[in-house]
């Protein structure tokens, strides 16, 4: 179906012809008539559709009518997950607005100068294409007018998603008018993405272009498993100084990664360049200015430039990292074979990477075919998978691993360690808890004594703490151990009261006068006070 057949503004199709687009994709087909109704759309379509033109040429064509409210604000907001991205987006959107009259946009996103943005902001806008981060800083600052909104697109959501953008989403969202129309594009509409799809739109329209994305037959996919970092710069020096190779973008997982690759890179002559998300903005449109004039050969990224990148003339894509997400593999080897033409995929395994492998030929549903380079094989083998599903591991047999383990089912003996015997038969294990021998008059039946095979000193006396002689009921202090008399009789205490008021009487001691006593012209002395063990009387009782 031509763009013709569409519904299309003359101003926009004419727009769209120049621009070398004859017939429409199907998601085009699909969305472009039922985003000119007016309806919110959910759109599940794989990159490479086509779908910027899908949300963004419907959009534009609303523009033709005047606004309802007057304000400078924006009339379509697209939001989208990079930078690259986002200036691809508004690369498009003044191509197909370029026959329409004070048709102005702006793109709003990080590592950019402010100055630039707030100069277009003080003008009336069309379009506003910006990265979710950026938009909320203008927002805060009151910067930016949502009043006469009317289109607010939601592109790659999933990605969005994937990078921690929903609270932000969901802020933006709030600000908008609730009259707007909502156009939704993932690459699947299930999981967070469904949810927030509900939750955004309003009777919605699901086209479904394809469920899963599949890779086109024009991209040679190869793996290249690698013993050790070393052997992946072999690999990588190798395959770019291939004569076939005419750019390429390697791929790294984190930003330390792609600077010490591009260094590595340019030491050994290569025109390398680096590109990650801690650099400015400029900094990225140089780098990706560069790839494009064909300046640089290898340009060595993160998965910033896994969208938004559009260079006909990359050969080759060569992960040197697995992405750990399946879809972003997708994206990464969708930068080559661009505009028909035919590219090479080469992704680097490690020996315990096979389940990423996995997951990706699951995902892709296709098998990537295990290459080698002469002079360049791995000397060690893959990782074998889990265990064969259904076959019951022994405890009773040897067992692979890391050396001769035991097996928990397979002690025969008691386990000791050294010289030490099982702790089962010990005799600190038997005797613990009671050491000296029952007490004479005591209920507890003698146990074994763990010291009686100990050494003890020449006079064969029970060794104790210090010097002291041993301890019995009469001892006081050192004093000489009293004659036994039976506590309990009335005999004894009765004698004890009578030494007691004999001694008080002659005394005359007052507790309320001091100064009356027999003591009051003698100096009181704490040290002889006769508290000793001679002194009687009804507090000596508690004492002896």
């Amino acid at each position: 179906m031509s763009f013709s057949e569409l519904g299309l503004d003359p101003l926009i199709l004419k727009s769209v012809l120049a621009a070398g687009y004859e017939n429409a994709t199907p998601v085009q087909m699909q969305a472009i008539p039922a985003a000119l109704t007016g309806r919110d759309l959910l759109v599940s379509s794989h990159t490479g559709s086509g779908k910027t033109a899908a949300f963004l040429l419907p959009s534009i064509q609303r523009l033709q009518a005047e606004p309802t409210v007057k304000s400078m604000g924006p009339r379509v907001l697209v939001l989208t997950p990079t930078r690259e991205l986002a200036l691809q987006v508004e690369k498009s959107a003044m191509t197909y607005g370029r026959e329409l009259r004070r048709f102005r946009t702006a793109c709003l996103v990080g590592g950019a100068p402010y100055g630039l943005q707030l100069k277009r902001l003080s003008q009336p806008v069309d379009v506003v294409v910006a990265t979710p981060g950026r938009l909320i800083d203008h927002l805060e600052r009151g910067k930016i007018d949502f009043s006469r909104l009317e289109v607010l697109v939601l592109d790659e959501a999933d990605r969005m998603l994937d990078m921690g953008f929903v609270d932000d989403i969901k802020a933006i969202a709030a600000r908008c008018p609730a009259e707007r129309q909502t156009l939704l594009f993932s690459a699947t509409l299930d999981g967070v993405v469904g949810n927030l799809a509900r939750e955004l739109t309003h009777d919605a329209q699901r086209i479904e272009i394809a469920a899963a994305p599949q890779q086109e037959a024009k991209i040679e996919q190869r793996l290249l498993f690698a013993d050790n970092m070393d052997h992946k710069n072999r690999l990588l020096d190798a395959l770019l100084r291939d004569v076939d190779m005419v750019q390429a973008i390697v791929f790294a997982s984190t930003k330390r990664s792609t600077e010490e690759i591009s260094d590595l890179l340019a030491d050994s002559g290569f025109a390398s360049d680096a590109l990650h998300g801690d650099m400015q903005q400029g900094q990225r449109n140089r780098a990706l200015q560069r790839l494009r004039e064909g300046r640089t050969k290898v340009l060595v990224a993160t998965d910033v430039a896994a969208r938004g990148i559009d260079v006909a003339t990359i050969s080759h894509v060569i992960n040197f990292d697995l992405p750990r997400q399946a879809e972003d593999y997708v994206h990464r080897i969708g930068r080559t074979g661009r505009a028909g033409r035919t590219g090479i995929a080469v992704s680097f395994a490690g020996m315990r990477e096979g389940g990423l492998v996995k997951n990706i030929e699951r995902y892709t549903g296709n098998r990537i075919e295990v290459h080698t380079l002469p002079g360049l094989e791995p000397t060690q083998k893959p990782a074998s998978g889990r265990p064969a599903a259904g076959r019951p591991r022994s405890n009773n047999g040897p067992r692979g691993g890391f050396g001769d383990k035991r097996s928990f089912g397979e002690r025969s003996e008691p386990r000791s360690y050294g010289d030490r015997p099982p702790r089962g038969d010990s005799r600190d294990n038997r005797d613990r808890g009671y050491r000296a021998d029952a007490r004479p008059g005591s209920d507890r039946p003698a146990r074994g004594n763990r010291f009686e095979n100990t050494v003890r000193g020449p006079s064969d006396v029970p060794r104790m703490t210090g010097d002291r002689p041993p301890r019995n009921d009469a001892y006081r202090g050192g004093a000489a151990p009293a004659v036994e008399v039976n506590g309990n009789s009335v005999e004894y205490w009765a004698k004890r009261e009578r030494e007691a008021k004999a001694k008080s009487a002659g005394a005359g001691r007052s507790y309320g006068d001091r100064g009356n006593s027999a003591r009051a012209g003698q100096p009181r002395s704490f040290g002889n006070d006769n508290r000793g063990g001679n002194r009687v009387g009804v507090r000596g009782r508690f004492k002896d």
